[in-house]
């Protein structure tokens, strides 16, 4: 069981925001009456509203744990930093898919009612009145908390399509309305079915297991999600869109699927078992029992770069039964011998740039130390100061026949007459 499984998730209003606790912890500051104000008939625009119609109560919830508070933003602050004043983000700027740390979410009260009677009016909510509706939408939460997708041991927060249908029943409860008289009214707290059209993919793998791909069991965890994270130009993304692209077929429009990463994470975890996946560097790396497994099943006098597609297989192979004496099933492992492959051959690539730009520099080298050389060699035989070609082709370390010839053109360039001569 991991930390994220034994974790308490009730949903519940957090301490200081209840009457019990004085509301040491809600400290609004709705802005006076008097900024608060519509000019329909007004020339500019940014004349219309009164600078305190931009002020913002909101709801926050924690689905990890349940926890609900509420809080407010500074009306006299710009309005466009209102995402600075929030405890987390909107609904609507999470999409659908997996909910980044740490994933808290806010729901934004409206405050603006219109009628024909009364025109425009705004009413912001006190402590009490917060609390009353943080109370209404608890089981609401609940449902939130409950189905909501956690993946992996850190248990990571991902979408259902059934937390989607449970956030959209607090959206509903927290949209209040007037009666004539003034009076304040919530909606009815519901519990609403999850529509057709929000499907599970777990449950659109099911019904179409041909298009799950076996590569699964064993991929590591940066490769589904990296599956699970298809955007397509057109169509469906994800999973489906993913499976249904590689299978050239097509989904009808009009769904909205859920829990991408959760699919193929229990795909993962029913094709293992009992077994535990594990991810194959660390397991090959860090752990005593993988470091033996490593040194005693390794190419003997080579190294992974000189290996075959089949010698790596078979490491594979090797390295997962020795795991599974041990109940783990190792993920991403031909990805992590790949890897380690192209490491090692891109190591092999540098070294034969090293020893080509090595090989270039010396042979420049060597060309300028020739033409130095040639030049000596010239010159000592212009002297003709009796010496043999043998003895100045011992000091160059030339064969002597190359003096002879060098000596012989010399020779002959002199006795060659001037043109006009």
């Amino acid at each position: 069981m991991t930390a994220a499984d034994s974790t308490s998730r009730t949903a519940r209003v957090l301490t200081g925001y209840r009457p019990e606790d004085g509301f040491m912890a809600a400290v609004l500051d709705p802005p006076p009456a008097e900024y608060v104000w519509h000019d329909e008939h007004a020339e500019h625009r940014e004349q219309r509203y009164g600078p305190g119609t931009g002020y913002q109560q909101w709801l926050a919830v924690d689905p990890n744990d349940g926890a609900v508070w509420y809080g407010d933003t500074d009306w006299r602050a710009p309005q466009d930093n209102l995402a600075g004043q929030l405890p987390g983000l909107p609904r609507r700027a999470l999409g659908d898919g997996t909910i980044p740390a740490p994933g808290t979410m806010v729901q934004l009260l409206s405050h603006l009612t219109h009628d024909q009677e009364h025109g425009c009016t705004w009413r912001f909510f006190t402590a009490e009145e917060l609390h009353t509706l943080a109370l209404r939408i608890l089981p609401a939460v609940q449902r939130l908390v409950d189905s909501i997708h956690r993946i992996g041991p850190d248990g990571e927060l991902e979408w259902s399509a059934e937390a989607a249908t449970a956030w959209d029943d607090i959206e509903h409860t927290t949209t209040h309305t007037l009666d004539p008289s003034g009076a304040l009214h919530w909606p009815r707290p519901r519990t609403t079915p999850t529509p057709a059209w929000r499907v599970e993919v777990g449950a659109f793998l099911a019904a179409n297991p041909e298009l799950c791909d076996p590569s699964w069991a064993v991929a590591g965890d940066a490769e589904l999600d990296a599956y699970a994270d298809y955007h397509p130009a057109t169509g469906y993304g994800g999973v489906p869109g993913r499976t249904c692209h590689a299978a050239e077929r097509q989904i009808e429009d009009g769904f909205t699927f859920y829990g991408h990463r959760a699919a193929l994470y229990a795909y993962r975890a029913q094709a293992c078992g009992d077994r535990t996946p594990t991810d194959a560097r660390t397991w090959l790396e860090t752990t005593e029992t993988g470091k033996s497994t490593w040194e005693a099943a390794k190419p003997l006098g080579a190294n992974l770069a000189d290996v075959t597609d089949c010698v790596l297989n078979d490491l594979a192979d090797r390295f997962q039964n020795a795991a599974r004496e041990h109940g783990l099933v190792l993920t991403g492992l031909n990805t992590y011998l790949r890897r380690l492959r192209a490491e090692e051959r891109a190591g092999v690539d540098q070294q034969l740039v090293f020893e080509g730009e090595e090989i270039e520099r010396l042979e420049n080298m060597i060309k300028d130390f020739r033409a130095g050389r040639n030049r000596t060699v010239t010159r000592i035989l212009a002297w003709s100061d009796g010496r043999s070609d043998t003895e100045i082709a011992r000091l160059a370390s030339m064969p002597d026949a190359y003096v002879s010839e060098w000596r012989a053109r010399l020779n002959d360039d002199e006795t060659t007459p001037t043109p006009g001569a």
